[in-house]
């Protein structure tokens, strides 16, 4: 009380240096500096490292100072000062600790397997990361490679699933690599598209379908992937998982689990945000361009091991236009978006910010044109698929040629094509 009464009176004499706001956290700090010195004297000694790390604040200190310094990311070489940007920006880093807060904490038990879809923006609350796939419907579960996991459910009719297994986490020494990956004609499913699949490190001898875990590092994450050509006329794949091996008795949430998983989300929130600022960076050097990315790189991050990448970075000012041409090989599917500089794809719910085999169709010589621009290019005649820049201006972009022929795959692989013209000159 005294200390909350010594600065009101520093606010009333010293208005423009002191405000409530500046009162209110320096108090509640000295308070909690001085409660936190009483019981690590006075109260009961901690069982545990965790334990003493979350009693005595040292647990929330350290992630609190990592989200205050994932913020450097927006000084980055190569992030434009526009405070349009930043702010996009900041709102990224937010998104990202939902993400971790959501995959860590509320759903980070490995012994209590939930799917969630975390990466999604049609949620009402979006989530984007790595130029998330318009087309996508994202499913992940934290797994540990000491347990055995099955899955049960049907494909639906969606136009492409797939499952896959990773190692590791974002953030971490090794990434998040792709360790067993199946699609829907590499898996044993009735005529009704009823289908179990084990995930674990040993093949049970009951496995129809089995997806290999890795025994180092135990931790790690499954993914589903559904894509839809038509997402309006596709039923979406159902899928459950459950945890085979013998469930632990104690479902506590410890201190142990939640040092673990606020550190995991720190480096959610540092790792990511810096691994794909730097990619953003290296995508200027081709700016307006498509080249192929490298799939060794994409592989190891947790891309799809069946989609040949073409990651850019474009510019386009409001009287110009981004004129994409590409001929389609034989492949499973395709499409192209637009994303942001924090490669977050553009709102979808709301406007066109991508082209996919279904909506964009290839013309008689099997070739599609895509417009990138601000405003429309086909008023007084058809150009092209236009795709809206949504008010930017700048951004990443991803091209996807997904499960192409094997004849057409590696040297015979067709790139994007891509000139900025003036939209007067349409």
């Amino acid at each position: 009380v005294s200390l909350g009464a010594f600065f009101v009176v520093l606010a009333f004499l010293f208005p423009k240096h002191f405000s409530v706001r500046h009162i209110i956290i320096t108090t509640v700090a000295l308070v909690r500096r001085i409660v936190i010195f009483f019981y690590s004297v006075f109260g009961q000694k901690p069982e545990g490292e965790a334990e003493r790390r979350v009693v005595s604040g040292e647990t929330w200190d350290e992630f609190c100072d990592t989200l205050k310094a994932a913020g450097a990311v927006l000084l980055s070489p190569g992030v434009p000062r526009d405070s349009f940007t930043q702010a996009e920006g900041y709102r990224y880093l937010t998104r990202l600790l939902r993400a971790g807060l959501e995959n860590y904490i509320e759903c980070g038990d490995p012994t209590r397997p939930q799917l969630v879809s975390i990466v999604d923006g049609h949620r009402a609350a979006p989530i984007k990361i790595g130029n998330d796939n318009p087309d996508n419907f994202y499913q992940s579960c934290v797994l540990n490679s000491r347990y055995t996991y099955r899955l049960r459910g049907n494909v639906g009719t969606v136009h492409y699933f797939a499952i896959g297994t990773q190692a590791g986490q974002y953030g971490e020494d090794g990434g998040l690599r792709t360790v067993d990956y199946k699609m829907r004609d590499e898996l044993s499913v009735d005529e009704d598209g009823h289908f179990e699949a084990y995930l674990s490190v040993e093949k049970p001898p009951e496995a129809k379908n089995w997806l290999r875990m890795e025994k180092e590092p135990e931790k790690g994450l499954l993914i589903i992937r559904q894509t839809f050509k038509f997402r309006s006329k596709e039923v979406k794949a159902n899928v459950q998982i459950s945890l085979e091996s013998e469930m632990p008795v104690n479902d506590k949430f410890t201190c142990a689990k939640l040092d673990t998983g606020l550190k995991s989300m720190s480096l959610l929130v540092g790792g990511a945000s810096t691994m794909f600022a730097f990619w953003a960076r290296g995508f200027q050097s081709h700016v307006n361009q498509l080249p192929l990315f490298d799939q060794e790189k994409s592989n190891n991050v947790g891309g799809d091991p069946d989609i040949r990448y073409f990651h850019s970075y474009w510019q386009v000012e409001s009287d110009e236009a981004l004129v994409i041409r590409a001929r389609v090989p034989k492949c499973d599917f395709w499409n192209f978006q637009l994303s942001n500089h924090w490669m977050e794809s553009l709102d979808y719910r709301y406007y066109t910010v991508h082209a996919n085999a279904g909506s964009c169709p290839a013309d008689s010589h099997g070739m599609v044109t895509i417009i990138v621009s601000g405003s429309d290019p086909n008023i007084g005649g058809k150009r092209g698929f236009w795709v809206n820049t949504t008010g930017h201006t700048k951004g990443c972009m991803c091209w996807r040629w997904v499960k192409p022929d094997p004849a057409e795959d590696g040297e015979n692989l067709p790139y994007p094509q891509c000139r900025l013209v003036k939209l007067s000159s349409l």
